[in-house]
This record gives C-alpha cells, sequence and structure tokens, in this order.
C-alpha cells in the first residue's frame, strides 16, 4: 500500500498508461516515501488482474509472488549496506553471503563492510534478466534505490541500457537527490516528482503511529513523515542534543569536546545536524527575531542570540567548508577530524 498523502501523485502518474515510458525517474524529498511508492506502481505494473485505478489487486498469482519477494519478473537494486539493513535479498546478495561465510570459514579475510554505492556488477546482472522474456507474458520491472548510489561505472553501465531500453522492460529509479544523477542519465527518464505531504497530513499521520511532539519532530525532519518517525525513535537522539547545545553555545562551542563525542557517529548524520543549524541561524540573521526557525523551532531564542553575534562574511566560508565534506561524506574518513575542523570552523563564525 502507499501512504495516504500519495493518493494524488498515484492519480497523477495513471495518464502515462497508455504509453508507459521505458524509464521512470521518480523524485522528491527523502522520507516521504517515495521506495514504497515505486514498489506499489512496480506490483501494479505486474499484477494480473489490476483495479480499474491501477492498483494491484493483491490476490492474483504475480501479487502473491511480489508480496513473497520471489515474482520473476521483477528485480530491486539496492546498495548492499541498505540492502541488508532493510532485509531485501537477492541472487546478488545471497551469493556474496555464501562466498564471506566460505571465507570465512577457511580462516581467509574478514568479511568486508557492505557497499554504500550500487555497483556495475549488479547493474551487469541486470543484462541477464533484460534478455530474457517475461515469465508471465507481461512486463518485467526493474528498481533501482536509490538511483544517486550508482558509481561511475554503473551509471554508465546503465546508461548503455537505458540508450536502447530492451522491449518490455520498466525501469523505475528512485532519487532523493537528482543533482547527483548524471545528466545523460536524467535525460532518458521521464522525470516524476512527488509532492510532499502537507504538515496537516504528516501530523495526523505521525499521531496515528503514536508520535508525541509530531509538530517538533516534524519541523526537524524538513516536512517528511517517514523521516520524523526515524527521529521519534533515534538512539542518536541524546547526542543529537547535546550537539545542539554546543552550537547554541556559539563562540565557546568546544570542537575538540564535539570530536571526541561525535566520532563514533556517521559523518552525513553530523553534517545533516549541523546544515540544518546552519539553514536556521542564516534566516534568523536574515529575517531576525519576527521570523520562526525551519528546523530547530524550540531553539529559536538560541538562534536568535548566535545570529546577532555571527561574523555575516564568515558564512560563506563555512558553507564551503560543509559543501566540501559533503562531497566526501560517504568515503573513509576520520570523523573525529572530520569534526574538529567543522566545529572549529563553526566556532569562527562569532570572531574568535
Amino acid at each position: 500500500m502507499i501512504y495516504p498523502w500519495q493518493t494524488e501523485d498515484w492519480n497523477r502518474l495513471q495518464q502515462l498508461r497508455a504509453h508507459w515510458p521505458h524509464a521512470l525517474l521518480l523524485h522528491g524529498q527523502a522520507g516521504i516515501g517515495k521506495l514504497r511508492f515505486a514498489q506499489h506502481l512496480a506490483q501494479g505494473l505486474l499484477c494480473e488482474s489490476a483495479l480499474p485505478d491501477g492498483q494491484p489487486c493483491g490476490k492474483c498469482a504475480a501479487c502473491t509472488w511480489f508480496t513473497q519477494g520471489n515474482h520473476p519478473d521483477y528485480r530491486i537494486v539496492l546498495p548492499e549496506a541498505l540492502a541488508s539493513e532493510a532485509g531485501f535479498t537477492s541472487a546478488a546478495t545471497d551469493e556474496k553471503a555464501e562466498k564471506d561465510k566460505a571465507d570465512a570459514d577457511e580462516g581467509g579475510k574478514k568479511t568486508r563492510t557492505p557497499s554504500k554505492e550500487i555497483k556495475i556488477e549488479q547493474v551487469r546482472a541486470l543484462l541477464d534478466f533484460c534478455g530474457v522474456g517475461s515469465h508471465r507474458g507481461g512486463m518485467r520491472v526493474v528498481v533501482l534505490y536509490p538511483a544517486e548510489a550508482l558509481n561511475v561505472a554503473a551509471a554508465n553501465a546503465l546508461l548503455k541500457t537505458l540508450e536502447e531500453p530492451p522491449a518490455g522492460v520498466v525501469f523505475l529509479l528512485v532519487s532523493a537527490r537528482i543533482d547527483r544523477l548524471l545528466p545523460t542519465i536524467i535525460s532518458r527518464c521521464r522525470q516524476w516528482p512527488l509532492a510532499m505531504p502537507s504538515p496537516q497530513a504528516s501530523t495526523a499521520w505521525l499521531a496515528q503511529q503514536g508520535v508525541d511532539d509530531a509538530p517538533g519532530l516534524l519541523a526537524e525532519a524538513g516536512g517528511a513523515p517517514l523521516a520524523a518517525l526515524a527521529l521519534a525513535s533515534d538512539e542518536n537522539r541524546p547526542l543529537r542534543d547535546w550537539t545542539l547545545k554546543q552550537l547554541a553555545a556559539g563562540a565557546k562551542c568546544d570542537a575538540f569536546a564535539c570530536g571526541e563525542t561525535l566520532q563514533k557517529l556517521p559523518v552525513p548524520l553530523v553534517l545533516g545536524w549541523l546544515q540544518r543549524w546552519m539553514y536556521d541561524l542564516l534566516a534568523q540573521a536574515t529575517v531576525g527575531a519576527a521570523g520562526t526557525p525551519r528546523y530547530f523551532p524550540a531553539a529559536s531564542a538560541a538562534l536568535t542570540r548566535c545570529a546577532s553575534q555571527a561574523d555575516a562574511n564568515a558564512f560563506a566560508r563555512f558553507a564551503r567548508l560543509v559543501t566540501r565534506q559533503r562531497a566526501v561524506e560517504n568515503h573513509p574518513l576520520n570523523a573525529r577530524l572530520v569534526f574538529e575542523e567543522l566545529f572549529l570552523g563553526y566556532r569562527d563564525l562569532f570572531g574568535q
């Protein structure tokens, strides 16, 4: 099933059914349910008794196979790390698991860390899938998520397939960072932006999930309800609150304590906290106390105070530093040194 706020997007998408594109790029903000939407769409395309509005019937053999994860005309391609976290399995991941186990049994090297990229081997494996006719006489569907995780070699391999699309195969690319995709890949897809849910719809849904302080979590998540739901049970929330107190200290922020305390956290996670704080800080510096912070409304007083003390000319320098770290956030880095540099740069905003 799709989420309640996706009904309008689903209905609009049905206008494509008469001439379905060979590649559809579903994009939008992270945390709004794009993957579930793509999976539901894939099931609808494969369903053998689809309802008039394109919804899968949920009862036919194709729907049964799909929900069990073994439909022969469906493939989902994910980074190894994401596949293991989400519980997805595929022939490629099963083969890798068996190889890692065999290496361990033979006293080989320790199992390597699952990749966060979609690799060329995964895309090449699709060639066999695309080259074989449909088992059920209908479409074959491939979901790639997140599309921005394609490494350079994989992106180029996919591009060749999109340039000469196999008959009867539909690619559903899902992305929260369309700016990170090759322009040539984007140009060969039909783009379909998925709308952000309204605050009212998101708040109501979060309340149904039993989330306390839904408006505050929704603000911190940038309006994305699934991201807000994840924040509600985030085990790193105490460290996030501690980090916000350090940022609220302005010139007295202890950069070395930040490096020491946060070093075991993923770099992208801390960068996300920092970027949201900087967005609110810049907004407060621009509009003053009359504005309401977008991400951290509860820290309005601290943001107003910090904004009044910050050097406006230093914002651009620090923004470049954060952008540079964002570009390499998923590469092996010394997190402690990264965080020390970032928080020292933040402290410099206040002329210290």
